[in-house]
């Protein structure tokens, strides 16, 4: 019972003192009495200047009830304190408050759960009042501690656990309300409370069971479930918290989280570090969604060296916060995103090279395959959030980050590239090749230029189209299925998918729009190059069912999208090119390509004739495939890529008519007004510096000529015969061309780059003046007479790099092989 005085004593007390005690009953079973009560809150309302001798001795009497296990009379004290907290609002309650605040912390200090969560619920009631006027020099750090050790309560009686988690949660939440609104206030964003109060509600928001993998913004908890889960009740304080973080104090909100995944091992599985962030990125304010970005690149960056799988869940985590962010606003961050992201798919290829060359005992092989397998998890996971993130850009930040890729992308014998391949090796730079394209062929999904020069600019198409002539079927591939997403503007190439023979081509509706003028100039300077590119990956010996599918529809693509008559006509002319080449077989090319080649060219030159709509072209065509259904079905793609397909043994006896004849197709299509004098031109395609770029053997790397002149003395006499070599060396240092390595070079770019992209007839006929030209200098150089000889005795000899050619009389030579220089 509370001590009692003498009615003379109590007369001399002061006031406030005769007020506070008679608030108290005798049982304080009876509770708060409230007629006294209400003379006290009238007494403090009166004279505010008395609220903190008021305080003052409450405090006193709680402190003594407290240390007197009186728990009775401490609910009484804090009850009569929240009521006059919330009735006085003058500026004489913030010593008043003081009072309150040490009297919560005597609370929240004692070992019995129900006194912290008394205390506890009076804070937040405090919370909740708004007041005039900051108090600049009270500060929380005690509460913030205090709360955030009852968030890790680990009592023995579950019930209890519960209770004294949900009275810290409660507690953090009231001092962020109380604190985070106004920037002039004791700040709770400093970093010493940020590693309190987050990893508090994170721990409690790892309970929940089951972690919603939904793609949308999670609902909001209701009501019972805020109260009485402190999962639920931990998340929405968590919002709460990111939703006042301002530019200045995110990271400090953020790193936090990342400190408490790597500490409880959170990445793999990496459930919960992905319902975490996308609480992050939905309740932050959509500016500042680029910083959440930064601070998960950082991190990567920072864990560089842990295992596979805990780098794939940072780089899934970061999957999911830029789809969120996407959907907004992502900042100045694209190309920094990108250039990490590839950094890190060089680095999982490095080490999956390196683990692949460390294998060594059949024990070592087993975790090797392992990793090996983890490694890809992580370049998956890579190219996946590459493709997302590239596929979410403007048109205008897409062309820049497919410039970027493209500019990564090793190929042998160049160094253009900016991708540091030192130490991959061959495995490990294919490898790497195979991934870069992969990410480029996830960003130009969905891309729409207008034109097609938008799309395939030269500073993009001639490093795409490099390593389309790599020795690796699945890199030409994906160089192919990147070119279809850049030149398919009107999605048809859905309705392509498969190598077949189309019976009726109006039936797929394709759709197509009048050729424009940016397009046809695009062909005009390009073309060349594309038909070569297309001609050369059909003859690959490697090539699979799924190469010739590409190139058909690549074929196709370029009817549809970029063909007027004149390059109708050359596509014909490639095709027939292909079908002698398969016929000729000057590469060797095993049995099943070579059928392989002529289902191609029959299968698209079905689609051109049905595509242009001449009667007579169409006729020859069907005509030429129905005999091959009878006679050849090896010549169709649904017969040669079926599996156990009966394959020719030759392809010389065949009759004329299972092959598209050239005459047959300029006739037909002479007739509906087409200019057809270029089908009587073979197509033959250019060679440039690309084969040696793409690991090919060039035809001819070096040329010399050398002059065999035998003597007119008799033939008999055992004579060495004078010979003389001519180089282009020798040529040089004839000449005195100081300087001229530098012109040669330029000389050497230009006729590459004219043998890439002039007409045909426009290169034979500059190569037949050079010829001419070459000719009659060389006789100026040798002093010689170019006439018939008595005998073939004046011989000249062409050596290249890799053969030498039949000698032949000098006024036989054909002067044009050597115009490639």
């Amino acid at each position: 019972m509370p001590t009692r005085v003498c009615c003379c004593c109590s007369a001399l007390r002061p006031r406030y003192k005769r007020l506070v005690d008679n608030i108290f009953p005798e049982d304080p079973k009876d509770g708060l009495v409230k007629a006294d009560m209400e003379k006290l809150t009238f007494y403090a309302v009166s004279a505010p200047e008395k609220l903190d001798r008021i305080g003052s001795y409450l405090a006193e009497r709680l402190s003594r009830d407290v240390v007197r296990h009186r728990s009775g009379y401490v609910l009484i004290a804090m009850e009569a304190l929240d009521q006059l907290l919330m009735a006085c609002h003058s500026q004489s309650i913030k010593p008043f408050v003081e009072s309150f605040l040490h009297m919560v912390a005597k609370l929240l200090e004692s070992g019995e759960p129900k006194l912290q969560v008394l205390g506890t619920n009076s804070f937040v009631k405090f919370a909740n009042i708004e007041e005039d006027t900051p108090s600049y020099h009270r500060r929380y750090d005690f509460f913030v501690s205090r709360f955030s050790a009852m968030c890790h309560s680990c009592d023995s009686d579950p019930e209890t656990r519960t209770e004294i988690r949900i009275a810290g949660i409660r507690g953090i939440q009231g001092v962020v309300r109380k604190t985070v609104n106004d920037e002039l206030r004791a700040t709770i964003w400093e970093p010493q409370h940020m590693d309190k109060i987050v990893p508090s509600l994170l721990f409690n928001m790892q309970k929940i069971e089951e972690v919603d993998s939904r793609i949308g913004p999670p609902p909001s908890p209701s009501a019972a479930d805020k109260e009485e889960n402190p999962a639920m009740l931990a998340e929405n304080c968590f919002r709460e918290l990111l939703g006042r973080a301002t530019f200045g104090n995110m990271n400090n909100a953020v790193r936090p989280v990342f400190a408490h995944l790597d500490h409880h091992r959170l990445w793999d599985p990496n459930e919960f570090a992905v319902h975490c962030f996308k609480v992050i990125m939905y309740s932050i304010q959509a500016q500042y969604s680029h910083h959440v970005i930064q601070e998960i690149l950082g991190h990567l960056d920072a864990r560089k060296k842990d295992s596979p799988r805990v780098r794939a869940g940072i780089i899934q985590v970061l999957l999911e916060a830029v789809a969120i962010a996407a959907k907004g606003s992502i900042g100045p961050t694209v190309l920094e995103v990108f250039n990490t992201l590839l950094k890190h798919l060089r680095l999982s290829v490095e080490f999956e090279a390196c683990d692949l060359q460390g294998e060594s005992v059949s024990s070592a092989n087993l975790n090797t395959s392992s990793k090996d397998s983890d490694e890809k998890i992580v370049q998956n996971a890579i190219i996946q959030t590459i493709g997302f993130f590239g596929s979410n850009l403007p048109d205008y930040q897409r062309s820049e980050i497919m410039m970027f890729i493209m500019g990564k992308v090793p190929v042998f014998g160049t160094s253009t590239h900016t991708l540091d391949i030192s130490q991959l090796g061959d495995l490990g730079t294919r490898r790497i090749q195979i991934m870069l394209l992969r990410s480029l062929l996830m960003v130009t999904s969905g891309y729409k230029a207008k034109t097609i020069v938008t799309a395939l600019p030269g500073s993009f198409l001639d490093p795409l189209l490099s390593p389309s002539l790599m020795e690796d079927y699945e890199l030409r591939q994906l160089v192919l299925e990147v070119m279809h997403n850049l030149m398919d503007r009107h999605d048809n190439r859905a309705k392509l998918r498969g190598i077949r023979i189309i019976p009726d081509v109006a039936d797929l509706k394709i759709k197509r729009e009048k050729i424009c003028r940016q397009d046809t100039s695009f062909m005009k300077k390009n073309g060349q190059q594309l038909y070569r590119h297309i001609y050369l990956g059909c003859k690959e010996e490697d090539n699979v069912q799924k190469n010739y599918e590409l190139l058909y529809t690549s074929l196709a693509l370029i009817t549809i999208e970029l063909a007027n008559e004149e390059v109708v006509i050359d596509l014909i002319r490639l095709a027939i090119a292909l079908q002698d080449s398969a016929i000729i077989n000057e590469d060797n090319l095993s049995m099943f390509h070579r059928c392989g080649i002529m289902a191609l060219v029959a299968a698209y030159l079905n689609f051109v004739s049905q595509m242009i709509a001449v009667p007579a072209f169409c006729q020859h065509v069907s005509k030429v495939i129905e005999i091959r259904t009878m006679e050849a079905p090896y010549f169709l793609p649904e017969h040669i890529f079926r599996d156990k397909c009966m394959l020719p043994k030759s392809l010389e006896k065949h009759d004329k008519n299972l092959y598209f004849l050239t005459n047959k197709i300029a006739e037909s299509l002479g007739g509906s007004g087409y200019s057809v004098e270029r089908l009587s031109v073979p197509y033959v395609p250019q060679v440039t510096d690309e084969d040696r770029l793409s690991r090919r053997k060039s035809i001819v790397d070096t040329v010399s000529i050398q002059v065999d002149i035998l003597p007119n003395s008799n033939p008999s006499d055992d004579m060495v015969s004078n010979t003389e070599e001519i180089t282009f060396e020798a040529l040089k240092k004839a000449i005195d061309t100081s300087g001229m390595e530098e012109q040669e070079k330029e000389k050497r770019r230009l006729v590459i780059e004219r043998f890439q992209k002039a007409p045909f007839e426009e290169i034979a006929a500059q190569c037949e003046s050079k010829a001419n030209f070459l000719h009659d200098r060389l006789a100026q150089i040798l002093e010689l007479t170019i006439r018939p000889p008595p005998s073939p005795s004046g011989t000249l000899t062409i050596t290249s790099g890799h053969a030498q050619y039949q000698s032949v009389p000098v006024y036989e030579m054909k002067f044009p092989d050597l115009c490639v220089y």
